[in-house]
């Protein structure tokens, strides 16, 4: 059995559960899929590779070292589904300068006062929401920015999947543990098929990254590896979608 970045944090109990009660069937890839990349901006990559626990200092939220790892995986994705004419879609944060639309997030992190406007951050002229250079977006790609964990919550995104007529998603971005798995349950929720580029997926923590790939491949997603899913790209038919013409 292919080992999984997961195994060493199951018991034989949970291993024995999962296959007793079914779950981790491959749903399988959709016929006209979306990639949707959540999050991969400055606040949660910093601005270059370093160990996370240096990168923390500057960028409160960063993923530091696994964070520029996974992008080489996202950008070669990025430029198969460009080839193919498949829709690129990124998430990114938005948040007003005086703070006041951190709402909950406030609740759960004694840094937030630290998730300022650039402006306001001594030595630092990027803006942690525009997305890292690595993977910018280009012209015919959609960004949409939310305030909260889910890429769907408030925002448009559902609406733009269906004027693409887009059945199913492929998925990479941060955090595993947190905006893309909140994305990954909406989506499943809209029945959308769903598909994890597993190396184009970061966390902060090693642990609840493996732990949460673990029930997503479990419940609500396939967790494959990008060269399958670049595999898989590269057989649909071109220009399937019509895109924004990026003027």
């Amino acid at each position: 059995m292919e080992a999984r970045v997961w195994d060493a944090f199951l018991t034989a109990r949970d291993k024995d559960v999962f296959a007793a009660a079914g779950y981790g069937q491959r749903a399988g890839f959709g016929q006209r899929p979306a990639i949707v990349v959540i999050d991969v901006n400055y606040n949660f990559t910093g601005d270059r590779p370093e160990p996370i626990l240096d990168s923390i200092k500057r960028w409160p939220n960063s993923c530091g070292e696994d964070a520029w790892e996974a992008m080489g995986y996202i950008k070669r994705l990025l430029d198969a589904a460009r080839g193919q004419g498949l829709p690129v879609i990124y998430t990114t944060g938005d948040r007003r300068a005086d703070g006041w639309d951190r709402g909950s997030w406030a609740w759960k992190n004694n840094r937030t006062g630290q998730w300022k406007a650039p402006s306001e951050v001594e030595q630092r002229e990027i803006d942690g929401n525009d997305i890292t250079h690595m993977i910018a977006p280009m012209p015919q790609d959609i960004v949409i920015r939310k305030l909260k964990p889910s890429a769907f919550h408030g925002t448009p995104l559902l609406s733009f999947l269906t004027l693409l007529k887009a059945d199913s998603l492929i998925m990479t971005g941060t955090t595993t543990s947190g905006c893309v798995r909140a994305s990954v349950l909406d989506a499943f929720s809209e029945n959308f098929r769903i598909t994890l580029a597993e190396e184009g997926c970061f966390d902060r923590s090693q642990a609840s990254h493996a732990i949460n790939l673990c029930d997503m491949h479990a419940k609500y997603a396939d967790v494959v590896s990008t060269a399958e899913c670049i595999e898989y790209i590269q057989r649909l038919p071109a220009g399937q979608f019509e895109l924004p013409a990026g003027a």
